[in-house]
């Protein structure tokens, strides 16, 4: 049998480049990131508030910070979760009533720069799951709710920290991870059920493609944010 033959221009990459090569899309949007937009060159700065400053109990598992999320690389230099002090101390409210059931929370992500935004919105520019960072003549007119600092993805977790279990890992991009998907067992799903009505009952408004993601009431007045996390 004759073997198919393709011109040099067209020969198909090795499979060891075909696996470096989102790697490298990676890398390339990191080295490249955005120049910070104008504003507080901190969070504190900008009103923000650490969440384990006002309740140590709440675990951190903050992905960004590691190479373990969906693009693979350290976004953020240090595993910090911020958010605005109405979020924060809301936030401690749902870790008390928790306790009483002998859970807690585990945090993934809280307030994220809105440089970050960009490069996520370029790997993945799907409204469904990111929101498109857009700027006019310099300034931060529209962005995800994390930008604002009302916004956290978060887990429930057993009395010995350990995760309960959910529909889907945290970040999976698919209909699964849908608040509406009857997909994973009714177990899990009562899992989830059960951290939404947690968060609803002290304001926050459950997104219905992340079963993981809530956002403060209110974050509609809160500005865009670009102070960097240290």
């Amino acid at each position: 049998m004759t073997r198919p033959m393709f011109p040099q221009a067209f020969r198909p990459l090795p499979l060891v480049m075909t696996r470096l090569v989102p790697v490298l899309l990676v890398c390339l949007l990191l080295s490249g990131l955005p120049a910070r937009a104008e504003g507080p060159k901190t969070p504190e700065e900008a009103g923000l508030v650490e969440v384990v400053k006002l309740d140590p109990s709440l675990i951190l598992d903050i992905r960004y910070a590691t190479e373990n999320n969906f693009t693979g690389k350290t976004v953020y230099p240090s595993a910090r979760c911020y958010l605005r002090q109405e979020a924060a101390q809301a936030l401690v409210l749902v870790q008390k009533d928790l306790r009483t059931q002998g859970l807690g929370l585990k945090i993934y992500d809280g307030y994220r720069p809105f440089s970050v935004q960009k490069i996520f919105w370029k790997i993945m520019p799907d409204q469904r799951y990111v929101f498109e960072p857009v700027e006019e003549n310099g300034k931060m007119v529209k962005g995800s709710r994390h930008n604002r600092g009302m916004a956290v993805d978060l887990t429930l977790v057993d009395a010995k920290g350990q995760e309960l279990p959910m529909p889907t890992p945290y970040d999976d991009f698919t209909d699964k991870a849908h608040r509406n998907s009857t997909a994973a067992s009714p177990e899990i799903r009562s899992n989830a059920l059960l951290l939404e009505r947690a968060m609803v009952r002290r304001g926050f408004i459950p997104l219905s493609t992340e079963w993981w993601h809530f956002d403060m009431t209110g974050f509609e007045q809160a500005p865009l944010l670009d102070a960097p996390i240290q």
